[in-house]
């Protein structure tokens, strides 16, 4: 059932918009931001309003006599595309996670698995720097810590570009992987882990800290040896007294390494406060893709078999070595088409 009432407010409150922004009255850069969402849902009631317009005038020319034949042609097809019509505009009325715009913060670390489960983080992380390239979006590593064989003990990047939280959300979880590692030399298949955590970027005025419920502490920050050793104490650890999260950054300017420490920080604070809300929302959230819960197993990538099971929508394709190269969009268009047809029975019941 589509609200006729809510289509009208929201086609009232996009030309209230449009005048403001004409006039140049207001503060323009709100403006701009909620017209550039309110646009697509307007397109979609304008694309349904024509729709159903045209079948009450075919309906009407039924009884005349010149126009009947032509009525009668059109109407199958007007009809028949109205489910479908009705179907958009209830994906475009569905409520938008405010974050879904935002950039995000990745953070990738090794679980089970000992050596293999830090070289399959790694494999991780590089399949999302191509889908991030194949995407155009910037992806900067803010903190890494590597082993000797080349696996990462842990990773944290900032993703940035158009709707990245939005594709990425979907990837929190534990990942696992099954295959025979190279240091097996009787070929035997290993299982072994490695937890994503994606979290929306935080903004400044979601998250305040108080200057007390920090120490901040200065460190020599590790080179990468020989000639290149950074001796200076240039490296920055955050510990939020109240939560007890620790953040580092070791890059070589301390004042950039504070800024990217402060950033991580207020973005896991940020993760902490949308987390307990949804929380509170869990009975309503039960049906949703993945309860967010990153202890939550959701793929497993096979390699002797070449595949990608997704376990939240049971959805497993053969084409592994294309997803461990970036080619994610398949799966996270299958997870979104899941979490939108699960809302849109939550808000039909």
């Amino acid at each position: 059932m589509v609200p006729i009432e809510r289509l009208l407010q929201i086609t009232q409150r996009f030309e209230f918009i449009e005048a403001q922004m004409a006039e140049g009255g207001g503060d323009i850069a709100a403006l701009a931001k909620e017209y550039a969402e309110l646009k697509p849902v307007v397109e979609q009631v304008q694309a349904y309003q024509k729709l159903v317009s045209d079948i009450g005038e075919a309906e009407d020319m039924l009884g005349d006599p010149d126009m009947k034949d032509l009525a009668e042609e059109e109407l199958p097809a007007l009809r028949a595309a109205l489910p479908d019509a009705e179907h958009a505009l209830q994906l475009a009325l569905l409520p938008k996670d405010a974050a879904d715009a935002r950039p995000a913060i990745l953070e990738i670390r090794p679980g089970t698995g000992g050596d293999e489960a830090a070289l399959f983080a790694g494999d991780l992380l590089r399949m999302y720097q191509r889908y991030a390239e194949a995407r155009g979006w910037k992806l900067e590593i803010l903190e890494e810590n590597a082993t000797e064989l080349g696996g990462i003990k842990e990773v944290v990047a900032h993703i940035n570009g158009d709707n990245v939280f939005a594709r990425m959300k979907y990837e929190s979880g534990v990942h696992r992987v099954q295959r025979v590692p190279t240091t097996e030399s009787g070929g035997r298949i290993h299982t072994s882990a490695a937890t994503v955590a994606v979290l929306p970027e935080a903004e400044d005025v979601d998250i305040q800290i108080d200057a007390n419920d920090i120490r901040i502490d200065t460190m020599r920050a590790s080179g990468s040896g020989g000639q290149h050793v950074n001796t200076t104490d240039s490296a920055v650890r955050i510990t939020h007294l109240p939560t007890g999260i620790i953040v580092t950054s070791s890059e070589k300017s301390q004042h950039r390494n504070r800024e990217i420490a402060m950033q991580v920080l207020k973005t896991r604070l940020f993760d902490l406060e949308r987390q307990r809300l949804a929380d509170e929302r869990a009975a309503e959230r039960a049906g949703q893709v993945g309860s967010g819960d990153r202890s939550e197993r959701i793929r497993t990538y096979n390699f002797p078999q070449g595949r990608m099971t997704d376990h939240r929508i049971n959805l497993t394709l053969y084409k592994l070595d294309a997803v461990m190269t970036g080619d994610l969009d398949e799966t996270i268009d299958a997870l979104t088409a899941d979490a939108q047809a699960t809302a849109l029975a939550e808000m039909e019941g």
